[in-house]
This record gives structure tokens, sequence and C-alpha cells, in this order.
């Protein structure tokens, strides 16, 4: 990677305490690249904030149509969620409609994030399972378009032609190859590409104009499904949902681990995308949420945006003792582009 700038600052008081520096690109459907800071050449693993790039062959191949997926399941196939029941009686029910099992899931399983359902766990008698890990909805869209195309069961194998397709998908979208990969922490490839790369593939899923008919659909299919439902795309408390909430449906928006962050805004027709270089999501969050407020489509003053936007840090006493702020150099006070 090239330079970072500085891009969230944590302060303490009067004190500037830590900063977070990374990188992020804007581009629109023609793959300009409209605005950056720090360096948008920079190659990245997109990790979970590409989920919905790798959902397109679920939806362009008709597997989708065939197994009759409604807007639910497209929200859950681009999901990272917290293991909630909404998300995990969902799954368990998409895959018994494919004739299939949490058994064949492939992406391991661990305790939920959801307070609720850790409880359920704790006070029953059973363990957690492959559907409260929180990518068990972009597996079943794995499984769902396997079994459309009659693959063997490791569909995470990078030559199954499951990742086949959702390699081409990727390259397509972004208009480069991809530049190797490594596994995901689901266990699925995670393929690499350029920031500026990625920010064209969501600047093509929000105005897929012009990609085909059967693209465009995809596109707008699965990017709606995620405006539509928020609680199943990370779920109550999750920067995702309540910034989804909060614009009203009209940007779709999905995190990835180690600080990085993609947004798909389709009444302007363009994807902005961003990593943090220490990989720090506090900042992530932050950073995009300055991004959202600057193209104008998050509103500075709306309070699920200012949690985000101006972070309150709180100490044991319930005492506010600082915050965690955009810097100045790619806020500057949320004036627009």
């Amino acid at each position: 990677m090239g330079q970072s700038e500085i891009v969230a600052e944590v302060w303490r008081g009067a004190f500037l305490e830590c900063v977070h520096r990374g990188h992020i690109a804007i581009c629109n459907a023609q793959g300009e690249l409209l605005a950056s800071w720090g360096d948008p050449a920079a190659v990245v693993l997109p990790r979970s904030s590409c989920k919905m790039l790798q959902a397109l062959p679920l939806v362009e191949s008709g597997a989708a149509k065939r197994f009759g997926l409604t807007s639910e399941h497209l929200a859950l196939s681009c999901a990272s969620h917290n293991g909630a029941l909404i998300h995990t009686g969902r799954v368990s029910k998409w895959l018994n409609g494919l004739e299939l099992g949490e058994t064949d899931l492939r992406c391991g399983g661990h305790m939920p994030k959801d307070e609720e359902a850790v409880k359920g766990l704790i006070c029953g008698d059973h363990c957690f399972d492959q559907t409260h890990n929180n990518c068990s909805g972009k597996h079943s869209g794995f499984l769902t378009l396997n079994k459309h195309l009659g693959g063997d069961a490791e569909y995470l194998e990078i030559d199954h032609p499951v990742q086949i397709a959702v390699k081409a998908a990727l390259e397509d979208m972004a208009g480069e190859d991809t530049q190797g990969y490594a596994m995901d922490g689901c266990s699925a490839p995670n393929f690499a590409m350029t920031l500026t790369g990625f920010a064209r593939a969501l600047g093509r899923m929000a105005d897929p104009t012009g990609l085909g008919s059967v693209r465009e659909e995809a596109a707008k299919m699965l990017v709606g499904a995620m405006a539509k439902h928020p609680e199943l795309v990370a779920g109550e408390g999750k920067a995702c949902t309540e910034l989804m909430r909060a614009m009203d449906g009209k940007v779709s928006i999905k995190t990835g681990a180690e600080g990085v962050f993609a947004a798909i805004i389709p009444e302007l027709g363009i994807g902005v995308a961003l990593k943090i270089e220490d990989g720090a999501t506090r900042a992530s969050e932050c950073a995009i949420t300055a991004m959202l407020v600057r193209l104008g489509v998050a509103d500075a003053n709306h309070p699920l945006v200012q949690k985000y936007l101006f972070y309150d840090q709180r100490n044991c006493n319930d005492f506010s003792v600082g915050t965690i702020r955009p810097s100045e150099v790619i806020y500057q006070d949320g004036a627009g582009f």
C-alpha cells in the first residue's frame, strides 16, 4: 500500500490520544475515480464487505428464481448477521427448502453475537452450530447456487464452479483481474483487488445500467434487498443496520473484517470503498459515516448517524471522556463534494 491518510481521530478530553490511517476511493458506474484519500490503488482483501458481489451469480444464474428466494433470502446472502433467531431461523428454513441441513454448510460455527441468542444457548441444552456463523446466509446462497449448478459438496474449493462464478463476477464488476486470494474467516476464498476496483464494482452495483438485463436485474435485487431488510444484513445495534435505517433505505452499506467498509448509493450512481490500515472497526464506521454525510445521503444530526460520526466514549461511571471523530482532512465539516 502507498501512503495512507489520517481518517479518524480518538480524543480524550482535549488530548488527541490516537489516530487511525486509511485509504478511501469513490467511483461512479463508469469506473471514474471521483475522490480519494490515501492510496486508491492499494490492494485489499474486501472481506465481508463484498458479499453483495459474491451473491451476483446466485441471482444471475437463475438459481434464486428456481428455488423461490425472496428479498429476505437475498439480504441474508449479503449478511454478516449477529446470529439472532431472525437470522438462524431463516437460514435453517432456507436449507430445509433445499433438502439440505446445517451439516452441509462449510462455514464453521461460533457463538452468536446477539445477546438473547447467547442467553438461549447458555441456558438451554444445545450448542451453537454453523447457522450461528455470521456468514451462514452467504453460504446458504452458495449452496443454492451449487444445487442449481450440480457441483460437488465442497463448494469452497477455489476450482469449484461456485467460486469460479464468484471470481468472474468480481473481476467483471471491478474491471480488473483479482490479485490472488486468501481464506476468509468463514473459509471461503476472498479475492484481492485494488480499492479503486472495489469502489468501481460498488458504483456499478449502484447503477448497473448498460451491464445487460440479467446483471442489471440481479444488482438491483441484491441492493434493494439489503436496503429493505437492514435487520437481516447485520442486526440490532450494528452499524450497517442502524445507518441503513437512518438513511431510510436510500443506501446499502456493508462492513468487513479488518477495517473495510463499502457503500452503494443508487440515487447518485456511486460506490464508496475504504480500508483502515490498522483494521479498526471503530475507525471504518466513523469514516464511512463521514463519507455518507458529505455525499448528502446521511443527516449529520440524525441520532444514529451521530452515534458513529462522533462516537461518545464513556467510562465505567458513565462519564463522557472523549470522542472518536473523522479527521478534518476527510470530513471538512461535512461539506458536500
